[in-house]
């Protein structure tokens, strides 16, 4: 199978879950990167950042004529990591491949916890958000974006639903504005890595996703936000399995 075709393939099965989930993307990028296309993991965690913030742009924009965005808490709370986020990418590429694959498996698995554990009930209107508590959180992803090179999503949307309780839908506009400052921020820090990506892989798999993100955006409106919620976190447990293994063997 050619590799133009798997990274069209990965491509855009990462732009739908990150157009119709609000995170996912760099999570299922970064294996699909080392694992199918045979991406080193600090290669793979680099070239996610480029795909991911091109197609979180992207799905940005569609989200926002929507009216699923919260510009404020989203603004608030991506500021807040982007220094972390900076940090967290210069401490990156010092950092052993295993321990890289590990943490990222162990993260998305608490966050996939944490989402099947929210009660329906908790995810039905929006509530107003501390901006204290909105902060911290900012902060927190934005560290975990720098050093695992995702956009955050993934942990974004659990973030947003459970600790700032917002609606599914609009947790899910709103972390596309938060994944895409942060990760080009750690993509700021990477920028010796990226010249020696293979861009012959990254371009079509970054236009399959920008495609696959419309058709997302058009899904998550069809779909209940509980489902949409238990789908998310169904992912991201067969991932972390995944990601978990890749480190031990």
């Amino acid at each position: 199978m050619s590799t133009l075709f798997l990274a069209l393939a990965a491509g855009a099965v990462v732009g739908l879950a990150l157009g119709a989930l609000g995170g996912g993307g760099a999570v299922l990028a970064v294996p699909a990167l080392i694992y199918v296309l045979g991406f080193t993991p600090a290669a793979a965690t680099t070239a996610s950042l480029v795909i991911v913030a091109a197609t979180a742009a992207t799905g940005l924009y569609a989200h926002t004529r929507d009216g699923n965005v919260r510009w404020g808490t989203g603004v608030l709370f991506a500021s807040a990591g982007l220094v972390p986020a900076a940090l967290g990418g210069a401490v990156a590429g010092r950092l052993p491949p295993a321990l890289l694959t590990g943490a990222f498996g162990i993260l998305a698995a608490l966050a996939a916890a944490r989402m099947l554990r929210t009660p329906p009930e908790v995810v039905q209107a929006d509530r107003s958000v501390r901006r204290g508590r909105a902060a911290a959180t900012g902060a927190a992803l934005g560290a975990v974006t720098g050093v695992l090179g995702v956009g955050g999503g993934f942990l974004a949307v659990p973030a947003l639903v459970t600790t700032l309780r917002l609606r599914m839908r609009t947790a899910v506009g709103t972390s596309l504005l938060v994944i895409t400052v942060n990760a080009l921020a750690a993509l700021a820090t990477r920028t010796g890595a990226a010249d020696a990506l293979d861009w012959s892989v990254i371009a079509p798999f970054t236009g399959a996703a920008i495609l696959g993100a419309w058709d997302g955006r058009r899904l998550s409106g069809k779909v209940k936000a509980d489902t949409l919620r238990r789908i998310f976190a169904r992912v991201l447990l067969a991932v972390a399995g995944l990601m978990l293994i890749g480190s031990l063997v």
